[in-house]
């Protein structure tokens, strides 16, 4: 008996030493990752957006409402996570930068930013995470003539499809050879991110 409880004691001193060296790595190590997730969300948001002097949050943004607002739109699988304002050198409002999530991803989530000026031209998108196959899925954060992302600059905001046959009109993109899932999804994410824009233009224009 007297073995049980030394037993007994010894563990649950283990676990109490454990307990407190996790908890105290999780309090050294929260502010560097926060930093590094701040960090590259800024660079995400100066890919999208070059044109653009700062990036300022929208007070009254609510995640949970933007998302509401695009899965009755129909994009159940997409998260709004934010919005901000770009700014010029004289903070005047020259578009928007929204990140969106969609869980439609072959390997799972995919995170990324699209910056869409107020004339309702998309500038691009930014990935921040991704967990696609290396070699198919993966070629969505390929940039450059010929790449899937570049399908994606400079045009108009509107709905777009995926299609396999090569694209023959300005609402279609051609998909990622062999990763048309992981195409679909990151096309379903910027038509989130176009149909929740246009909520706010829309709102702005008629205050």
């Amino acid at each position: 008996m007297n073995k049980l409880v030394k037993d007994a004691l010894v563990l649950t001193c283990i676990t109490l030493v454990a307990g407190f060296a996790l908890g105290l790595v999780y309090e050294i190590t929260k502010a560097p990752i926060e930093k590094a997730h701040q960090d590259a969300m800024k660079e995400a948001y100066s890919s999208v957006f070059a044109d653009a002097a700062s990036f300022a949050e929208i007070e009254d943004f609510d995640s949970s409402a933007a998302t509401d607002y695009v899965n009755e739109a129909g994009y159940g699988t997409e998260t709004i996570d934010n919005c901000v304002e770009a700014l010029d050198a004289s903070n005047n409002v020259i578009g928007y930068v929204l990140t969106v999530t969609t869980s439609a991803g072959y390997g799972g989530n995919i995170t990324f930013s699209v910056g869409i000026t107020n004339d309702g031209i998309i500038n691009g998108y930014s990935i921040t995470d991704i967990s696609e196959t290396a070699g198919l899925g993966m070629k969505a954060k390929d940039t450059g003539d010929g790449s899937f992302s570049a399908q994606f600059i400079n045009r108009a905001a509107e709905i777009f499809t995926v299609t396999k046959t090569g694209a023959s009109s300005s609402s279609e993109v051609d998909a990622i050879s062999a990763a048309t899932v992981t195409s679909r999804a990151m096309t379903g994410g910027i038509n989130a991110c176009v149909t929740y824009f246009e909520s706010i233009v829309g709102g702005a224009s008629n205050e």
